[in-house]
């Protein structure tokens, strides 16, 4: 059996460490105070026994070995069927590592199965331990301390995120081509970490209420309200994130467009001043080809070429060319070619 504790609590203070969940069951009954009993990592015959020591729902076992819950509250007659997802941020990869934890919670009895090193719950019994009056107010109690302790984990992991979105802000105008994909990635890592937080709000509004046949006390009901206000103010954080790096998402493709705008334009003014040079080579190419197309026809030495022995045939021939030429110049020199 994976117990990491097993304890018996009469009056807030642990009162026996029993070897086993039978031994459990006959001490809880003999001294009627309250059993606590962490689990990590059970199999399903392991789990499916503690169901049967403490009668709980069939379905919430189920939902406890597939795992992968999202965060919820429900009541199983008069057990209570906790789901927290406990969360740690990896600076060094931008990510954040989600654990599970269902807590089995009835009149008598507390049953933590853990997935996860997150949370520390032997620091939370070390801490509800120290505080045995607290501690005696029953299993809703050891409900507190748990969630509180969730949420106080929640605070590293938005201080991570926190950071990483202000170093995307900076990183915006530094034309790095890898922030869209760091933008992405972190906005998937805030949207999941907002599944886990978001429905705690109407979780704890529920165990202030407790149940029509038992009402938490109202120093519980006072230290529930603390940690909803807590999971308010964080979960404002969160939205806030969300909104920030949609922005700066938007911003990014701005930039980028921006920068592709005046690529072309470069692009688009180096190649118009291409043309301008083209047509000025091509002009005074063609200029330079009247000449030398009336030069080639007179240089071929033919003698039947009646200019050959024409008085002004030499001066024509020189006209020509000038005249050729004038009339092309003139006509680039128009259009705006040279």
């Amino acid at each position: 059996m994976t117990i990491v504790d097993n304890a018996v609590y009469v009056d807030g203070r642990r009162t026996a460490d029993p070897e086993g969940l039978e031994e459990t069951f006959f001490i809880l009954r003999q001294r009627q105070g309250m059993a606590w009993i962490g689990l990590y990592r059970p199999d399903a015959e392991e789990l499916r026994s503690v169901a049967e020591e403490f009668d709980l729902s069939h379905l919430a076992v189920e939902d406890a070995l597939a795992g992968h819950q999202r965060a919820k509250l429900e009541h199983y007659g008069e057990t209570l069927f906790l789901v927290l997802r406990p969360a740690r941020y990896l600076d060094d990869l931008e990510k954040v590592e989600f654990g599970e934890i269902h807590v089995f919670a009835g009149a008598d009895f507390v049953v933590t199965v853990r997935r996860a090193e997150s949370p520390d719950l032997a620091r939370v019994r070390r801490r509800m331990e120290s505080e045995p009056e607290f501690l005696s107010l029953g299993p809703a109690a050891v409900l507190y301390a748990i969630v509180d302790q969730v949420v106080d984990e929640y605070e590293p992991v938005a201080a991570g995120l926190e950071n990483d979105i202000d170093e995307i802000e900076d990183e915006l105008f530094a034309a790095d081509p890898g922030v869209s994909r760091r933008i992405y990635e972190l906005s998937r890592q805030v949207i999941m970490f907002q599944r886990a937080t978001a429905p705690l709000a109407a979780l704890l509004q529920a165990l202030m209420v407790g149940s029509p046949d038992q009402k938490p006390a109202p120093e519980l009901q006072d230290h529930f309200r603390d940690v909803l206000d807590h999971v308010l103010r964080l979960n404002d954080r969160i939205t806030a994130f969300r909104a920030l790096l949609q922005n700066a998402l938007a911003v990014n493709a701005a930039l980028v467009a921006q920068r592709q705008n005046d690529e072309m334009r470069l692009l688009t003014e180096s190649s118009i001043a291409q043309n301008e040079e083209v047509k000025r080579i091509s002009s005074w190419a063609a200029i330079l080809f009247a000449p030398t197309l009336i030069a080639s026809i007179y240089g071929m030495n033919f003698r039947a070429m009646p200019e050959l022995e024409w008085f002004f045939g030499y001066p024509m021939a020189l006209g020509l060319m000038v005249a050729m030429g004038l009339v092309l110049y003139w006509t680039f020199r128009h259009n705006k070619w040279i």
